[in-house]
């Protein structure tokens, strides 16, 4: 006899749901108190973020697909690219619209969209950045295996958050993937948008100069960029990463120093900017044409 006779008022709950039972989802939880939510690509508080306007910034955007989808066939591949204009140069479009693109294809690991001027106050800060990629990679149906272990990870270290950022990614991202034993074919990028936006935080009363601020942030900056780049030289890693900025001086230096092992697309007149701002425009004329019924002589 069925060991479900006689039995009523019950659902059967996806299996899925057994691995966030007890312990696990008490340790979803805990990542969830050091994420910055808003950071993520299609979060709610990105809803009026730039996108790129239909037909506009294509070239630039196709080369970052391809760069992802085939980047391993390149003759020296590289893992990181680093995309950088002046301010204004529409990067923020471009890693919105490709964010997008990329989970439509099935590419795109996880993400996080720092900001100084809008949003909240900790998509600006450098200790949300791993907790929000970790998040976003336990809640990934391809990736159930890598995503306990990271859970299993919050349980057994729960200050892993008060950790440096190296050793966050160790732990939360590099060992969980070494221990699922398998290559992750999909998805397959990070992305990282505005990382000149990073500002470092202020611990204790004591005021710092501007100076000092600047100085702090850009630690903060190049920490990051280290960190990435030696979780890129772990075989394990298989993710390529996108880093869009302003070239600020302290990460143009990190880039031109590791040149050997990451690329870069600067958004000059190669992409051709002035044929999207024709198109961008005759788009918004067409609209107010049609809003207003005006003829389009």
């Amino acid at each position: 006899m069925s060991n479900f006779h006689g039995a009523h008022d019950f659902n059967i709950i996806n299996a899925k749901n057994y691995h966030h039972d007890g312990r696990s989802r008490n340790a979803v939880e805990k990542i969830r108190e050091h994420i910055a939510a808003g950071a993520m690509h299609d979060s709610a508080e990105r809803c009026d973020a730039p996108k790129c306007h239909p037909e506009t910034r294509v070239a630039v955007q196709d080369e970052l697909v391809d760069w992802i989808e085939n980047g391993d066939k390149e003759e020296e591949p590289k893992k990181i690219v680093w995309v950088t204009g002046p301010a204004g140069g529409g990067k923020t479009a471009i890693m919105g619209s490709t964010a997008e693109t990329c989970q439509k294809k099935g590419l795109l690991a996880c993400g996080f969209f720092f900001s100084s001027f809008t949003g909240s106050t900790i998509r600006r800060l450098k200790r949300c950045l791993v907790p929000t990629l970790a998040y976003q990679l336990v809640q990934d149906d391809g990736l159930c295996d890598v995503g306990e272990r990271i859970l299993s990870c919050v349980e057994r270290n729960p200050a892993i958050f008060e950790k440096k950022l190296e050793v966050q990614l160790d732990q939360l991202l590099l060992q969980p993937l070494r221990a699922s034993g398998r290559n992750v074919e999909s998805p397959k990028v990070i992305l990282i948008d505005g990382l000149d936006e990073c500002q470092s935080e202020q611990h204790g009363n004591i005021p710092r100069t501007r100076q000092d601020a600047a100085r702090a942030n850009e630690a903060d900056q190049k920490e990051i960029l280290h960190a990435l780049l030696k979780a890129t030289n772990d075989p394990s890693f298989p993710f390529r990463i996108v880093i869009a900025s302003r070239p600020e001086p302290a990460i143009q230096s990190f880039f031109t120093e590791f040149a050997h092992t990451t690329t870069r697309i600067f958004l000059d007149d190669k992409y051709n900017p002035d044929a999207d701002m024709l198109l961008f425009l005759e788009a918004k004329f067409a609209e107010i044409r049609r809003q207003y019924q005006l003829s389009a002589s």
